[in-house]
């Protein structure tokens, strides 16, 4: 069941949502972008759905709303320990279909990878989510479709689509019919449209040699990356953190605890005691990150943990593109596999002309 809304209508419905639950949206920032003449999308809680960019990709993932970048998770004295408060109000997020594919991901890490994450469960259970549907025609990054994440049928309270005419809102809880029809939804079929297809396109390879780890196509990103973390950090399926005491006094006894985002790309991640690091290289750590995106992830789990969003070739400042490493990932597979199939060719015939 679904509905049709003029723009007042749909104004009427977040209004009315936003007396039982927080908004969290993508908001257009006017001048606020890399450069003073463009603007940038990012998620703010709003009161309004005038607020809502319903047209354009965000800059940045919905993520924060479940990890925040710097989460207090207690206090502690000499003696005592005390959760740190949070609000437990419960939140509607507006995302796109790989968005609600990232959850998903988000979710499998932890809460489905050994013991549930006490402090994420905590923040889950009160996030709900509202599918912005689209074709994204004009997305020149994301590659959802060869991801397998450009359509979502679940997962959501309502979709919402924004066209010449209005707005189209699919309604798969019934739960919220009443707050549709009291704001003038008229019952109609929707069927949240989605992109069939993108302008950029992957093949990811379905195994993955161990020569690829020493192959030489990741020496180019040793002198490309600059190690800033950005595209790490835009990811909505990214779920690195580092762990921060803040003490407040010098006796080091007061204080609180924080878990803080942290990137594998950012130099530091992996130092160890004794001054040991695991990846020194730009190159080694893209390696790390690709690999864990695109194969050890499904490995594990049975899907890839990259969703095709396509935010993070938006936001490199060095313009380097992941769909496009990907590509090279695949292509030198094939070419492993051909020179592999030669090489062995090429040894049954030694051996049969003996």
């Amino acid at each position: 069941m679904g509905y049709t809304l003029d723009e007042a209508g749909f104004s009427r419905v977040v209004k009315n949502l936003g007396k039982n639950y927080r908004i969290f949206a993508p908001v257009r920032k006017v001048g606020e972008g890399r450069f003073t003449d463009t603007d940038v999308i990012r998620y703010e809680f709003i009161t309004d759905a005038s607020e809502i960019e319903l047209q354009k990709k965000s800059d940045y993932s919905f993520k924060e709303i479940l990890t925040p970048l710097s989460e207090t998770l207690f206090f502690f004295t000499e003696n005592v320990v005390k959760e740190a408060d949070r609000d437990t109000r419960d939140v509607i997020v507006f995302l796109r279909s790989y968005d609600i594919h990232a959850v998903k991901r988000l979710d499998q890490i932890y809460l489905g990878n050994g013991p549930k994450d006490y402090f994420y469960e905590n923040i889950r259970d009160h996030v709900k989510f509202a599918l912005i549907a689209g074709d994204e025609a004009d997305d020149p990054d994301g590659f959802s479709a060869s991801m397998g994440t450009n359509r979502a049928t679940e997962g959501y309270l309502f979709s919402v689509e924004q066209t010449s005419d209005g707005f189209l809102c699919d309604v798969p809880d019934t739960s919220l019919e009443s707050v549709f029809e009291e704001a003038g939804g008229v019952k109609a079929e929707v069927t949240p449209s989605y992109p069939v297809e993108n302008r950029t396109r992957v093949e990811i390879p379905d195994e993955i040699p161990n020569s690829i780890y020493k192959d030489p196509i990741w020496d180019e990103y040793t002198a490309r990356c600059i190690g800033c973390g950005r595209c790490t950090l835009v990811c909505p399926t990214c779920t690195c953190f580092t762990m921060q005491d803040i003490y407040y006094t010098d006796n080091g006894k007061v204080g609180e605890r924080r878990r803080v985002n942290a990137s594998c790309m950012i130099d530091g991640y992996t130092n160890v005691a004794g001054g040991g690091q695991y990846r020194r290289t730009q190159g080694e750590r893209m390696r790390f990150k690709v690999l864990h995106k695109i194969y050890d992830f499904r490995k594990r789990f049975g899907y890839d943990m990259c969703v095709g969003c396509g935010r993070c070739d938006a936001v490199c400042p060095e313009y380097i593109s992941f769909s496009k490493i990907i590509n090279k990932v695949n292509q030198r597979v094939n070419e492993l596999a051909a020179e592999s199939a030669d090489a062995a060719g090429k040894e049954a015939g030694a051996n049969g002309s003996k």
